[in-house]
């Protein structure tokens, strides 16, 4: 049985669950997206939902959709995002992410999680590419560095570490 999470945003204007076979926030992510709508220490923690589950328990009228423009790195070729970012238009938390290129999955961002979470016995920090000068990873022994994506994927990182919540 996947393990159930609660979520809400900071105003209490939506509040939200999912089940999750992956609820570690491991993955520290520092592109200039997720750090820019959902990071204030420099990166974002995104966990695995299953988007069949998600019930919106409050305020569906109050949730936004963001699309990112991406762009390569001389900033020439751009083009629009396929994830739509949801967030609270009142408050402006991040809820969650959802790309219909996945469509079993969401991706609530670890901030907006009310459940207490399972501590990671390790940590991912992926595209340090794109992190500013002023952020200082902390790199923990057993943590993971990648300039842009990581190796496995949150179900393959869950299941290597033996904490997938079946």
């Amino acid at each position: 049985m996947p393990m159930h999470l609660e979520g809400s945003c900071r105003c209490g204007a939506v509040r939200f669950g999912l089940d999750s076979h992956t609820p570690v926030p491991y993955q520290l992510c520092y592109c200039s997206i997720c750090r820019k709508t959902a990071g204030g220490g420099g990166f974002a923690i995104n966990l695995g939902g299953l988007s069949a589950s998600l019930k919106i328990v409050k305020g569906r009228r109050s949730i936004g959709v963001y699309r990112a423009e991406i762009c390569d790195d001389d900033g020439k070729n751009c083009e629009t995002s396929s994830g739509e970012r949801n967030f609270c238009k009142r408050c402006a938390t991040a809820l969650w992410l959802f790309d219909p290129t996945w469509p079993d999955l969401i991706h609530p961002f670890a901030s907006a999680i009310d459940t207490p979470l399972p501590a990671p016995p390790a940590r991912v920090h992926l595209m340090l590419r794109y992190k500013p000068g002023w952020v200082k990873p902390r790199i923990g022994r057993n943590d993971e560095t990648y300039d842009l994506y990581p190796k496995l994927s949150l179900a393959e990182w869950h299941k290597k570490h033996k904490v997938w919540v079946r």
